[in-house]
């Protein structure tokens, strides 16, 4: 038995002991599987990139009332299809008093669901792409596989050599801004400006208690002297999401600042 199956197997009994200790919480147990399936992304998924990023469930093992579970959110748009369900996030670009901007400034994060109810695909619209490349957010997660587990945050810490590097170009800040628009607050660092964006999430229904949810704040680093786009950090439908870019890249080997952690919910 290699390392890397020994490690899988002590990952999968310290999740069986806290799925027992989170009583009747079996979307946790659920999405632990799905973190599994990670270990070997080929097999269980495929992505797709058009006019938006799609990430295809091979063996889809979520339900759809597991998101609600874990985001306390409900989506903007619940729609039937032919083979199920189409769930649509939207998030909309607002003011400091969570007003939306005109021109409206939005994009969407979607999940389908096919006939049994599993998860089937889950996309992120072209705008998205704008602040999440495609490259940087398939290598993103395919770099959840091995992730470290933080059980009482649930969230997972990635190492970046993991997974092999990439050779891509950042994007540029005045490129962003040509697609988001100004930013509705920018803090200066050393090295670093740091943009901030906030969206708020058109949800019908919020469970009470988590209805700060719904706002989205998004900051975007970038690099003084290159004008690059090296850090995203957001909150995204209950997804924290963390990506340093530059620590994807080839030329730049080391630990990760990547997170990706789903929201605490109680069972």
């Amino acid at each position: 038995m290699n390392i890397e199956t020994i490690k899988r197997h002590f990952r999968v009994i310290a999740m069986m002991l806290l799925a027992l200790s989170l009583t009747g919480c079996a979307y946790w147990w659920r999405a632990y599987l799905t973190y599994l399936q990670m270990d070997e992304f080929d097999r269980y998924f495929q992505v797709e990139v058009k006019d938006d990023f799609t990430l295809k469930f091979k063996e889809g093992i979520m339900y759809s009332n597991d998101f609600v579970s874990l985001a306390k959110l409900y989506p903007s748009e619940n729609n039937p299809t032919k083979d199920g369900r189409r769930w649509r996030y939207w998030f909309r670009k607002v003011d400091g008093n969570n007003k939306v901007i005109v021109p409206e400034v939005k994009f969407y994060s979607e999940l389908s669901f096919n006939k049994e109810d599993r998860i089937a695909t889950w996309s992120f619209s072209h705008l998205f792409l704008q602040i999440a490349p495609p490259e940087f957010l398939e290598v993103s997660l395919r770099s959840i596989g091995g992730a470290e587990i933080n059980k009482e945050k649930m969230q997972l810490k990635a190492k970046t050599e993991l997974i092999e590097k990439i050779s891509s170009e950042l994007p540029k800040k005045a490129a962003v801004l040509a697609h988001l628009g100004q930013p509705l607050e920018v803090k200066q660092e050393k090295a670093h400006e740091v943009y901030i964006y906030h969206f708020l999430l058109d949800s019908p229904t919020i469970e009470k208690g988590y209805e700060d949810r719904a706002l989205s704040e998004v900051k975007l680093t970038f690099d003084k002297t290159t004008q690059e786009l090296v850090k995203m950090a957001g909150r995204f439908a209950g997804l924290k999401i963390s990506i340093n870019y530059r620590k994807f890249l080839e030329e730049t080997p080391g630990d990760d600042f990547r997170q990706v952690s789903g929201s605490k919910g109680q069972g």
